[in-house]
């Protein structure tokens, strides 16, 4: 071949074509400074979104794209045998295939991003999540499909590979289907969001911070500092609880005293209760009550909400309550109970002695 181009092309022919192909790739080269320049300045002017698409997949064009190009124009200008020429196009059609790619993986990034900044509401751990689940799998199909395209370039028929790697995945497939079930459980927390990272969740006897969700195994910060790993098939087959989408915390407690309070004294009991709940901050009162007969006291029942879901405000509320509570009992004389009991003691007559 390169005796052929030697011979069938003279030294004018090959200068006009690397003059051509160093041409074009120049050209190329300061047509995209020049528009990628114009479009970020409209862009700052701007509210649209099309613009700032336009500079973002612009900015994705490759120096390969241009010197494909310029190769390609530069090899019109000779007479190429016919084996090259096929190669020539080959080449230019993979140059092609590659930047689509580029440019599609830059799209599908931007798209997402676009998207889930829409949703003021939705915190940044779920972002962070799912744009980088959704990304990966998304750049995944996108370089896939342009392997496949590249292949049927080449000549490999892509046809009969796709068949036996059909046949081959279903014997994978199976072999794996731990591992599939893993991915998709990841896709499914991605799109429905049952936690997101920053979270508090207890999974049956687990519990602690989730820190990383992957596409196998998600990964949480328990309360004792180690990490726990979980899969995320068998993660979404249990109850989750997610405290830290909790708004408001509701709290019930009990306070026995004893059988000798008189009645006027309990009477004043759910009162005082709702005096030393009602003087905290970020809290709803809900309700105080003489609740029954316990076995060694008069218990009472009182419920409340923290208006607030950090664990820390809840129990500094309670600590506070439980302060002014023993204090109002102190100052009333009334007595907390304690587990006791009474025990009667019943003495039988001895046998009577006869009288002397």
């Amino acid at each position: 071949m390169l005796q052929h181009l030697m011979t069938h092309n003279t030294l004018q022919d090959l200068a006009y074509a690397l003059l051509a192909a160093a041409s074009f790739m120049l050209l190329m080269h300061a047509l995209r400074r020049l528009i990628l320049h114009r479009l970020q300045r409209v862009a700052k002017h701007t509210d649209t979104v099309i613009d700032d698409f336009l500079v973002e997949v612009l900015s994705a064009t490759r120096i390969l794209l241009a010197s494909a190009l310029g190769l390609y124009l530069g090899s019109h200008f000779l007479t190429l045998p016919e084996t090259l020429g096929k190669w020539v196009d080959r080449a230019f059609a993979v140059a092609l295939i590659m930047q689509v790619g580029f440019w599609s993986t830059r799209a599908l990034m931007f798209w997402l991003k676009h998207y889930f900044r829409q949703g003021e509401s939705e915190d940044t751990g779920s972002r962070a999540m799912t744009l980088s689940l959704l990304s990966f799998l998304g750049r995944m199909v996108i370089w896939v499909l342009v392997l496949l395209s590249l292949l049927d370039n080449l000549g490999v028929n892509v046809t009969a590979l796709v068949a036996s790697l059909g046949i081959g995945g279903i014997a994978v497939a199976l072999a794996a289907q731990n591992i599939l079930g893993d991915l998709f459980a990841s896709l499914s927390i991605a799109i429905d969001k049952p936690f997101v990272i920053g979270d508090f969740i207890i999974l049956g006897e687990e519990m602690g911070t989730v820190e990383h969700v992957g596409l196998k195994t998600t990964r949480l910060r328990s309360l004792g500092g180690e990490q726990i790993v979980v899969s995320n098939n068998d993660l979404l087959q249990t109850r989750i609880h997610n405290y830290k989408r909790m708004q408001e915390r509701r709290v019930a407690f009990a306070i026995g005293v004893t059988y000798d309070t008189p009645a006027d004294t309990l009477e004043r009991i759910p009162v005082l209760i709702k005096q030393a709940i009602a003087a905290q901050s970020e809290v709803r009162f809900d309700r105080a009550h003489f609740k029954g007969f316990g076995a060694f006291s008069l218990d009472f029942e009182a419920v409340y909400y923290v208006l607030s879901a950090d664990y820390t405000v809840y129990m500094n509320v309670q600590q506070a309550i439980n302060l002014q509570v023993v204090r109002s009992f102190a100052a009333e004389q009334i007595s907390f109970a304690l587990p006791t009991q009474t025990l009667h003691l019943h003495r039988s007559p001895g046998p009577q002695r006869p009288a002397p």
